[in-house]
C-alpha cells in the first residue's frame, strides 16, 4: 500500500493535485469520495478533511488540503512544480498565482458548470450568465499571457499550469465559448500530450466509472432557458 493516498471525485479539483503528483513520479493511491453517497459527511472522511471536500492528501500518515496548500508543500519536499525563486516575495507571488485559480477562477467554474446548485433549477441560467460574463476579464488575462509564451511561467511548466488547464477543462462544454480564448485553447491542447496529465485524466475516468457502475456518478442537470 502507497504512503501517499490522494481522496478525489472525478471531475472535481483534486485532478489539480492528481497531475502534480504524478509530474513529480510518485505512487499514490486515489481513493474515489463517493459524495452521492454522502461518504464526505462522514466522520471517517472527516479525520482527513474536516471541511467534507476534495481533494485530501494524505502524505506520510499526515492529512493536508486545499490544491495550493498541496502544491506548495509538496513543492517544498520535491522541487519541481514551481520555478525557483531568490526571495521571499517572489515566492509569495507564485502563491498568490494560485489562489487565483483557487479563490477567482475556481468559484466562476463551479457556477458555469453547476449554476443550479447555487440558484435551484428556476434561476440556474441567470446564475449561468452571471458567472460567463465575470469569467470573461480572466480568461482574457490569461489568454494574453499565454500569447507569447508556452506557460504561465514562460518556458517553465509548473503546478500553475495544472490549475489552469482544469479550469479551462471544467467549464468547455458547459456553456462556456472557450474557443474566444485560442492562446488558452492551445495552452490546453499542451497540456493533454504531457503523460503526467494523461495518466491523471484516465485515474479520473477509471474513477467515473467506478461511481457509474455503481449509480453513484453525479451528472448535472440540463439548465432550463
Amino acid at each position: 500500500m502507497s504512503n501517499i493516498v490522494l481522496y478525489m471525485s472525478p471531475g472535481s479539483c483534486a485532478r489539480v493535485s492528481a497531475i502534480v503528483l504524478e509530474e513529480l513520479g510518485l505512487e499514490f493511491e486515489s481513493r474515489v469520495v463517493r459524495f452521492m453517497k454522502g461518504e464526505h459527511k462522514q466522520p471517517q472522511y472527516k479525520l482527513n478533511n474536516p471541511k467534507g471536500k476534495v481533494p485530501a492528501l494524505v502524505y506520510n500518515d499526515q492529512a493536508l488540503t486545499e490544491n495550493v496548500a498541496i502544491i506548495t508543500y509538496l513543492n517544498k519536499l520535491h522541487g519541481k512544480l514551481l520555478p525557483e525563486t531568490g526571495n521571499e516575495l517572489d515566492s509569495a507571488k507564485q502563491i498568490a498565482d494560485l489562489c487565483f485559480c483557487n479563490s477567482t477562477l475556481h468559484p466562476l467554474v463551479t457556477r458555469i458548470r453547476m449554476p443550479s446548485f447555487f440558484a435551484g433549477d428556476e434561476n440556474a441560467k441567470r446564475v449561468q450568465d452571471i458567472a460567463i460574463n465575470a469569467m470573461d476579464e480572466f480568461f482574457h488575462l490569461i489568454d494574453d499571457r499565454l500569447s507569447h509564451q508556452d506557460w504561465w511561467y514562460k518556458e517553465q511548466y509548473s503546478a500553475m499550469d495544472a490549475y489552469l488547464y482544469w479550469c479551462f477543462w471544467r467549464v468547455q462544454g458547459a456553456g462556456y465559448h472557450v474557443d474566444k480564448f485560442p492562446n488558452y485553447c492551445e495552452h490546453a491542447k499542451k497540456m493533454e500530450q504531457r503523460p503526467a496529465v494523461q495518466r491523471a485524466i484516465a485515474r479520473d475516468e477509471q474513477a467515473a466509472k467506478l461511481l457509474e457502475s455503481e449509480g453513484l456518478l453525479f451528472k448535472p442537470k440540463p439548465i432550463k432557458g
